[in-house]
């Protein structure tokens, strides 16, 4: 029997952990890394260990019980595989304070699984947040008058300040 190349490895141990994360055995998803590690780039959040991993899953799957990805593809680099995928889920329990509102997403995103050997060392997760809030509603569109509503009723000084800074632009520049 041949033997499996490094990248052979690591793309299984990627096909393993994506596919144990949603049918939620995070038991197995638990030993495809070197060390536990995620990175949120959409908002910042880092889960260091596997305390902190634990409770990614269960925050996220609470607010999400049925999240689940679809890859779309899987590019290979010296010391990482990245993946293109959709998240799906449905918002039934509470998100960073916010009632479920019952709605669905679907969000493409792209990991970057990072290596140490044939394991995972970290996964790096980069997305648009806003396009997930918008789609379960909490959010608006910024160019739709509703976003723009929202925005000056929850952020007064703000857009204020802007609208006077191009009031005064013109008023500079001979426009009236």
């Amino acid at each position: 029997m041949a033997e499996t190349s490094l990248q052979e490895r690591r793309e299984a141990c990627v096909r393993q952990h994506m596919e144990s994360e949603n049918v939620h055995a995070f038991d197995v998803t638990m030993t495809t890394f070197a060390h536990p590690r995620y990175e949120l780039i959409g908002t910042g959040d880092v889960y260091d260990g596997e305390a902190e991993v634990w409770r990614y899953y269960r925050q996220s799957r609470a607010a999400f019980p049925d999240q689940r990805n679809e890859i779309h593809a899987m590019h290979h680099a010296e010391d990482a595989i990245i993946v293109e995928f959709d998240l799906l889920g449905t918002h039934l329990g509470p998100l960073r304070g916010m009632p479920p509102t019952g709605r669905t997403f679907r969000t493409r995103m792209c990991a970057f699984f990072l290596f140490e050997g044939d394991r995972i060392a970290v996964e790096r997760i980069y997305f648009d947040s806003a396009t997930m809030l918008r789609q379960l509603g909490l959010a608006h569109d910024p160019q739709k008058l509703t976003g723009r509503l929202t925005t000056a009723l929850t952020h007064p000084i703000t857009v204020g300040s802007a609208y006077g800074r191009s009031l005064l632009g013109r008023f500079k520049g001979g426009k009236r």
